[in-house]
């Protein structure tokens, strides 16, 4: 995802309202995201289909890495060698 410019990228909702077709093509377009503030404060974000699927895909990866990490510091680890053979088993079948 594109990193998003400040001076392009923030818009008022009342304007989104008014120019929806034009922010979807630039969402699109830009790969950034488009932040709609309500009342000078953020109030959503309006993002490419792709971008948000690569986001939560990133997401689920870092959870599953959080998980391995956590259960390894609990002592529910598996040995590499032993994790190996087991997988190697596994494909065999």
């Amino acid at each position: 995802m594109e990193k998003v410019r400040l001076s392009q990228d923030v818009r008022p909702l009342s304007e989104f309202r008014a120019n929806a077709a034009t922010f979807v093509q630039q969402v699109r377009g830009t790969k950034r995201p488009l932040i709609l503030t309500l009342h000078g404060r953020s109030a959503a974000v309006l993002m490419d289909v792709a971008a948000y699927e690569a986001l939560i895909e990133e997401v689920e990866v870092l959870r599953d890495v959080r998980r391995g990490e956590d259960e390894i510091g609990r002592g529910r680890g598996t040995a590499h060698r032993r994790a190996r053979a087991e997988v190697l088993s596994r494909l065999r079948r």
